[in-house]
């Protein structure tokens, strides 16, 4: 069965009334579910569709693939300390010897040391790596993040991102995926 044939591989793209993704990382989808309630609701305006219909005994609908908020959201300024999100400022490598495979992460001054689960003190480690340090101090094993960790910015994420496109981007959501980016000279 084509993925496109049910209902449930119909994501829709979640704009902000300025026509920018409410976010992207995660990129903000809703289910179709939640799209055609947002619709009926009167809090979206449809942007685009997919083909595939959706029907009921009193409607037919194309089930929309791109809708955009009728009501301005401030995004926010900051991005969620998450798993994904180290994972993502760190570029899925691990900080200490840049494998790609078998990510976790681990703290730079171990917990048991006083270490805080915080942007500045985690790091993406392979699980190698992560065995290795253990809950040692990094000087005493000889084990330095090659990046220094820090809270990264809303653009930070987005400039990472672009090196790590979703596995499945909609063509009708590719004009509202990156326009607002800094064109290179």
């Amino acid at each position: 069965m084509h993925p496109m044939a049910s209902p449930d591989g119909c994501p829709a793209l979640v704009l902000n009334a300025d026509f920018r993704p409410l976010s992207y990382y995660p990129l903000s989808l809703w289910s179709w579910q939640d799209a055609i309630k947002a619709v009926f609701m009167d809090r979206v305006n449809i942007v685009s569709e997919y083909d595939t219909v959706v029907r009921s005994p009193s409607f037919n609908m194309r089930l929309p693939s791109v809708v955009s908020l009728k009501t301005y959201i401030k995004p926010s300024r900051t991005p969620a300390f998450t798993r994904f999100n180290v994972f993502l400022r760190d570029r899925f490598s691990c900080q200490y010897c840049a494998a790609r495979e078998e990510l976790t992460f681990d703290h730079v001054i171990p917990r048991a040391k006083g270490g805080l689960t915080t942007w500045e003190n985690v790091v993406a480690a392979c699980s190698p790596c992560n065995l290795r340090k253990a809950d040692k101090l990094p000087a005493i094993v000889g084990m330095l993040p090659l990046q220094k960790p820090y809270a990264p910015t809303v653009n930070d994420l987005h400039r990472n991102g672009k090196l790590f496109p979703p596995n499945y981007l909609h063509e009708s959501w590719l004009d509202y995926l990156y326009w607002d980016s800094e064109l290179e000279p």
